[in-house]
């Protein structure tokens, strides 16, 4: 336990009001409070983890919980006044918990400010391997990486020398997809929204083609350019116009991961899917999932792709925001892919 009572200023990024559904998110949004005090002690008799906040992650499903929904969601919305919380990196300042003694550094749920009192625990997770980078661990050794992992692995069952598609292909999640399947012994081709991007998936990540979606007129020819046989496994982060135009060009037993659909998150009415019937006439299965299902599988998870990267047989790359006061642009700019790699920011580096 603390051996002294500290009351510390804890600035706070929180959310100023609802968003309506069909809204980009606008950094007016997010409003940065630095009036709040908190104590460096968990209460007499809690069983909570007090946090420093190291890495705060960006994620496109965070654009959901900006909205208030009649119906609930499978994560719940944000309430506007408190932080906003994303998956994040911190050291344990103090600790009820057995699990957790001071001086650890753990990963889970946390609030974006540079101080949280954490009472749900369960998933929360000490971090094992500090000789990797402590950022890794909200993404490709956090909830991107095990998206990823699950994703490809658990969900489309990959064969050596089928054929891959990634949309979305350079963030978080896609960029380590492609390698993976490259490890698998796949043919990879990537999609992503600019030149620099398209250049990263295959000079980088090592994919074997790239195609910048904005510069293809029509995303059916551009698919049957890459695939002339066709697509056996597409991992899904976009839909849309994408995903129809995925559906046309799949092989018969294909399967499809649907892990996001970032280009539908700002619209009031989603666009429809016309090539559904691929489903049938193909044989394809298409399954959604939830990364939370997969946390059982974490530490093999975990010490797989430690080895992968201390090996160099995977890379990883970041988009960095320097600072909780950068946190709203940080975020926003998912929503117009000005983000490189995975977005995070640093709140403090110890």
């Amino acid at each position: 336990m603390a051996t002294a009572e500290v009351v510390v200023v804890n600035r706070k990024a929180v959310l100023k009001h609802h968003l309506p559904p069909d809204r980009v998110p606008k950094e007016s949004d997010i409003e940065l409070v630095a009036t709040d005090t908190v104590r460096l002690r968990v209460p007499s008799g809690s069983t909570a983890v007090l946090v420093k906040n190291l890495y705060l992650s960006c994620d496109p499903y965070m654009r959901s919980r900006m909205t208030k929904h009649d119906e609930p969601s499978y994560v719940p919305d944000f309430v506007p006044g408190t932080p906003i919380c994303s998956h994040g990196v911190g050291k344990v300042l103090d600790s009820g918990h057995p699990d957790f003694k001071v001086g650890d550094y753990v990963w889970g749920m946390t609030g974006w400010e540079e101080y949280s009192l954490i009472t749900s625990t369960e998933h929360l997770i000490k971090i094992n391997h500090t000789d990797v980078p402590l950022s890794y661990y909200i993404g490709i050794l956090g909830m991107p990486g095990l998206t990823a992992y699950a994703g490809f692995y658990e969900i489309c069952s990959p064969k050596k020398g089928e054929y891959v598609f990634i949309s979305a292909a350079s963030g978080a999640v896609g960029q380590l997809v492609g390698q993976f399947a490259k490890l698998m012994g796949c043919y990879v081709v990537g999609s992503a929204g600019s030149d620099e991007k398209v250049n990263l998936l295959k000079n980088v990540f090592g994919f074997h083609e790239a195609l910048n979606y904005k510069k293809e007129p029509d995303l059916n020819k551009a698919l049957k350019r890459c695939f002339p046989e066709g697509i056996d496994i597409y991992f899904e982060n976009v839909g849309g116009a994408m995903l129809d135009a995925v559906l046309a060009n799949m092989r018969l037993n294909g399967r499809i991961a649907v892990c996001g659909m970032i280009s539908q998150y700002n619209l009031g009415k989603h666009e429809g899917v016309h090539n559904l019937l691929a489903l049938i006439a193909k044989c394809i299965r298409m399954q959604g999932f939830l990364v939370s299902n997969y946390y059982k599988c974490y530490r093999e998870f975990e010490e797989k792709v430690v080895q992968y990267i201390k090996e160099g047989k995977v890379v990883y790359i970041e988009d960095i925001a320097e600072g909780l006061e950068n946190a709203p642009s940080a975020l926003t700019g998912l929503f117009a892919g000005r983000n490189v790699g995975k977005q995070l920011i640093v709140v403090a580096r110890e």
